[in-house]
């Protein structure tokens, strides 16, 4: 695997990664410039700036990076001068200027259950945001017209939609959007998703009719009415037209609105 690709993996899994790029020596040194490592959690991942002492350290620097939850622009891209004897305690002499460049997972995810019309314009419109996007259908044929090259976005084919909540360990935190053929695919996944954690969003494509008939139905399921109350069903702002493009603007725009709140965000005053 190259060294972008490593790069693009990680970020598709959401792992915060810091890549290390060796810009200059002076005298002798473990490698020449513009060699590049890969440092995560983990340790390295892919590439070398030289091995032994020097990876050693700079492996060190970037899982601090990694460790904290928040970083300004300059402490996510900084470079450093380390003098091989002093700094690194190596026996040879020298100095090496490092860039380190930290790229912190994105906090905000999003789930689409369905993958017609309105998730056809809604992620890869999500997608140009900082988010990644998990979309879930039983139609293979609808998730392949979805993007095909993104490393923030992945697709999930299954018939039996609810089990995935738990099978593919989806998370509980995340914004969760249901859009698939009807009432009666919405329903099951719905309740799943409230019977097993609490998410940070849910909302329901419908109308007005239809998010009665669901609270009901959750309530006589015996869902907590706070839960209920919490579904955003019509789902969206109440802007735009019923073509699907707009009604992609409209939730995309509640969930930058639920994701300032919840995540802290800032907003434009």
């Amino acid at each position: 695997m190259s060294f972008f690709q490593k790069a693009s993996e990680l970020e598709s899994q959401g792992i915060a990664f810091v890549v290390v790029t060796l810009l200059s020596t002076r005298g002798h040194a473990p490698q020449d410039p513009g060699a590049k490592a890969i440092f995560s959690q983990r340790g390295l991942e892919s590439g070398t700036i030289g091995g032994g002492k020097v990876e050693a350290k700079a492996l060190v620097v970037a899982q601090e990076l990694l460790a904290r939850t928040e970083l300004s622009e300059s402490e996510r891209v900084f470079s450093v001068t380390w003098n091989l004897q002093h700094d690194v305690g190596m026996t040879c002499g020298g100095e090496v200027t490092f860039l380190f460049e930290a790229t912190q997972a994105s906090k905000w995810q999003v789930v689409v259950f369905g993958a017609g019309h309105i998730a056809q314009a809604l992620v890869p419109l999500l997608l140009t945001l900082d988010c990644r996007v998990t979309c879930i259908d039983s139609r293979m044929e609808w998730l392949d017209r979805l993007p095909a090259q993104s490393a923030r976005l992945i697709k999930l084919c299954s018939d039996d939609m609810p089990s995935l909540i738990e099978k593919a360990s989806l998370p509980a935190q995340a914004f969760y959007t249901l859009m698939t053929q009807g009432h009666a695919t919405d329903l099951p996944i719905l309740k799943k998703l409230l019977q097993s954690f609490h998410p940070s969003y849910v909302g329901v494509i419908g109308s007005n009719v239809k998010a009665i008939k669901i609270r009901n139905e959750l309530k006589a399921e015996g869902i907590s009415s706070d839960r209920i109350e919490a579904l955003k069903c019509p789902m969206g702002l109440a802007l735009g037209t019923n073509e699907p493009a707009e009604i992609a603007i409209s939730i995309a725009a509640q969930l930058l609105e639920v994701r300032a709140r919840v995540l802290g965000e800032t907003k434009w005053e």
